[in-house]
């Protein structure tokens, strides 16, 4: 019993022996095709999925609060003293430029007016009545001295004019009118205010930045401007006016933009949110999953020829999904978005798919 279950066991092994001899070839080769193991075809790299790298600016958004004013704005006051007879004018009522708004007693203006106006007529016709005597009926002196009565009597009316003229308020521009104390009776003076207008077709938003900016900013360059009542809105504005000076207390500089008011829904004194992009220099965007990080810091894997290279950089700017970054890589370089853990310098690897253009990111 024991001798067969040795035989057994022989065949069995005698067995194997020849099937394996069979399988690897009398001279170690793979298979039945002949060739040695270690000279089959070399395997294929991993499969990566690449992104190609974009230039793209750096941009930087600044965020500031703004107070608006109108692009034309003033307060009225009387040019002389003199008691209300008449308001011509309501608050928040559109008006034109020469309206007038408001009148004062001007009895005397007038009358003192009637008076120049006789005394031009007379000095008129006594220069023409010596004009028209007989030669040398008249010294020339005479004459003379009529001639500049009249000038005289002419500068007497038009400053009785300019009097009378000063007995009413009109609008200097067209506008909208503010709120006002006076009432018909009241006495004024030139100091005492009566009303105010604004042109509000557009508004002026003043509202600081970092001295840093400087340089960087430019009359003309677009704004976002937000009111911060229940209309959020944003409305695009134009820089007009960046100021000459730097606060030495808070180390910014005052600018001011334009937006427009078409629609009359915005205010002179309203609070706005204003926000300005900056734009710097072109640097490598790439996909943020593209980002890896070392002992030495962050780097991406691309692809050169067909081997994965490690390419050290510094992160500039994160974005929606994108990432900024300085370093030795050109405009349109493929670099590993997926099979990353596969990575190894130097190692070839085999494209999923060939690299597909950029995504636009947010901004650009």
């Amino acid at each position: 019993m024991h001798i067969a279950l040795q035989a057994v066991v022989a065949a069995a092994v005698l067995g194997g022996a020849a099937l394996a001899y069979q399988t690897a070839g009398p001279s170690g080769t793979a298979g039945g095709d002949g060739r040695p193991s270690g000279m089959g075809r070399a395997a294929a790299g991993p499969r990566v999925v690449v992104e190609p790298v974009v230039l793209a600016p750096e941009t930087t958004r600044l965020d500031a609060v703004g107070t608006g004013a109108a692009i034309r704005s003033a307060t009225l006051h009387p040019a002389a003293a003199g008691e209300v007879v008449a308001l011509r004018f309501r608050a928040d009522q559109h008006v034109a430029a020469g309206d007038v708004l408001l009148e004062l007693d001007a009895r005397r203006e007038r009358l003192a007016l009637d008076l120049a106006e006789a005394r031009v007529d007379e000095a008129e016709t006594l220069l023409k009545r010596y004009q028209t005597a007989g030669r040398g009926a008249v010294p020339d002196s005479t004459v003379d001295e009529a001639r500049t009565a009249l000038e005289a009597a002419r500068i007497a009316r038009r400053e009785a004019e300019v009097a009378l003229a000063d007995r009413t308020v009109t609008a200097p521009f067209v506008g909208h009118v503010g709120l006002s104390d006076v009432d018909v009776g009241d006495r004024v003076t030139p100091d005492q205010p009566i009303t105010t207008l604004d042109d509000r077709r557009a508004l002026l938003v003043r509202f600081t930045l970092p001295e840093t900016v400087l340089g960087r900013v430019s009359v003309d360059q677009p704004v976002e401007v937000t009111p911060w009542g229940p209309d959020k809105t944003p409305l695009t504005g134009r820089l007009v006016d960046i100021g000459s000076r730097v606060d030495p207390a808070t180390r910014t500089v005052p600018l001011r933009a334009r937006v427009g008011n078409a629609d009359d829904r915005l205010r002179p004194g309203m609070s706005f949110a204003v926000a300005l992009d900056l734009t710097g220099p072109a640097r490598p965007r790439v996909p943020e999953i593209a980002v890896q990080w070392g002992a030495e810091g962050p780097f991406v894997w691309v692809v050169r020829g067909g081997t994965a290279d490690r390419e050290p950089v510094r992160i500039v700017q994160r974005q929606e999904g994108v990432t900024l970054v300085e370093g030795n890589l050109e405009d349109g370089e493929p670099v590993v978005v997926e099979g990353i853990q596969r990575m190894r310098p130097g190692i070839a690897v085999t494209l999923a798919d060939p690299p597909r253009a950029a995504a636009a990111a947010p901004g650009s």
